[in-house]
């Protein structure tokens, strides 16, 4: 899925993300808190999803609060991930400069031993960040571009819904 931010000064940023699940709680994916992405959901914690299905003409579009989950949930998820999701993990330094290819194959190399050595380590910034929609669109594309829009709002009585002009 996509998933767009913004960072602390006001700019947008968006980036495709792994869902890792969906339900009553919203949308969660992972990242290390002191990522690009961690860092401007501290900043603003309010973003925005979109996932996309060129050849269905559909898509859905998800904005909401975003908020991290409790730690133990954040480590079950980490664990529950791949060895190579947990070396990745425990690689770290997300969206911090890299000054070569060299020094990523070493860090790698080594953050792999350790997820196989111990595939229960924790990783201490990875962190599950679930989104709790406020608005969801749904979107179906039309040949004679009579695109049919349906949005969901939260209100304070559950869910409105509205058909949107194309």
């Amino acid at each position: 899925m996509s998933l767009a931010t913004t960072d602390a000064e006001g700019r947008p940023d968006v980036r495709i993300v792994m869902m890792h699940g969906a339900d009553a709680d919203g949308w969660s994916f992972g990242s290390h808190s002191t990522s690009r992405k961690g860092r401007a959901l501290d900043a603003h914690p309010y973003a925005a999803l979109a996932f996309y299905w060129p050849a269905l003409g559909r898509q859905v579009r998800v904005r909401g609060t975003v908020a991290s989950a409790p730690s133990h949930e954040s480590l079950a998820d980490l664990h529950a991930r791949s060895t190579g999701a947990l070396a990745a993990a425990l690689t770290g330094r997300q969206s911090e400069d890299l000054s070569s290819l060299e020094e990523l194959r070493q860090v790698s190399e080594a953050a792999w031993a350790r997820a196989r050595e111990n595939p229960s380590e924790p990783s201490p910034t990875w962190t599950l960040y679930r989104l709790r929609p406020e608005a969801v669109e749904f979107f179906q594309g039309d040949p004679d571009r009579r695109h049919v829009r349906l949005e969901y709002r939260r209100t304070e009585f559950g869910w409105s819904k509205n058909l949107l002009w194309p």
